[in-house]
């Protein structure tokens, strides 16, 4: 009898420990999701390349009409290696449930992306690399769609659009008195993008820590037009972007 009451006590024990271990993990992470509003920071890592349409005659040599004379050679290939970057932004959700939750993260991302121009010889001009350095502010609005918490761990999923703005940057009008093969690849100042990704939410003692992973493609063409050696092989770029983030809330 002795042993079946000590069994049933350490049940009722465990349980009460189970239950109370519960309510402390729902107190964690500051109670970010007890809240309809919550707010938090994020930092991003960032790989860049292009998708690239050439022109039917992008091979074509370039002539330069104010020394009539091709200044380079046939290409034989171009291509965006990914390049690094990162960004800094701000977390702002609204959870409209337990499960689907609305978020913007305004973000100021400093990245380079990168264009290499490789021709049949190297009389005329060497195989060139382009790099556009941009800074811009990014304004997303994404969609989060978030499975039962498990403990002091859930998965979501997410999608959404955002709006890219370039900061800073040279006019394009102080080119027009550099020679062609001197002048830049330039980028559209601002452009629009959707995304889609996936992280997991990891509720920690004091804030909730939410490492992302994420690409964006642009709805539209980046590419400025130029009469260069660079934009002239060029149909449209679009721009590709992968996002690892991690979110402090």
């Amino acid at each position: 009898m002795k042993l079946k009451f000590y069994q049933l006590f350490l049940s009722l024990f465990f349980f009460a420990e189970a239950v109370s271990a519960q309510r402390v993990t729902q107190a964690w992470a500051g109670g970010a999701d007890q809240n309809n509003f919550s707010f938090g920071y994020t930092f991003q890592y960032v790989s860049s390349s292009y998708k690239i349409l050439k022109k039917p005659d992008w091979r074509t040599p370039y002539f330069d009409q104010s020394t009539n004379r091709n200044v380079t050679d046939s290409l034989n290939s171009i291509g965006s290696p990914n390049t690094a970057g990162f960004a800094l932004g701000f977390l702002a959700r609204y959870s409209v449930n337990e499960n689907v939750e609305i978020r913007t993260m305004p973000s100021l991302v400093f990245a380079d992306r990168t264009i290499n121009y490789q021709y049949r010889t190297q009389d005329l001009a060497p195989d060139k690399q382009m790099v556009v350095s941009t800074t811009q502010a990014e304004f997303p609005l994404e969609l989060k769609l978030k499975t039962n918490r498990l403990g002091n761990f859930r998965a979501y999923v997410l999608g959404g659009v955002k709006y890219a703005y370039g900061i800073g940057g040279k006019s394009k009008g102080n080119e027009a008195d550099i020679a062609p093969i001197d002048r830049k690849l330039l980028n559209v100042r601002n452009f629009s993008s959707y995304v889609a990704g996936f992280g997991f939410d990891i509720y920690l003692e004091y804030f909730k820590l939410s490492p992302e992973i994420k690409l964006s493609n642009s709805f539209s063409n980046v590419l400025y037009p130029g009469n260069n050696p660079y934009a002239n092989p060029l149909d449209k770029l679009y721009l590709h972007n992968i996002m690892f983030s991690l979110f402090f809330e």
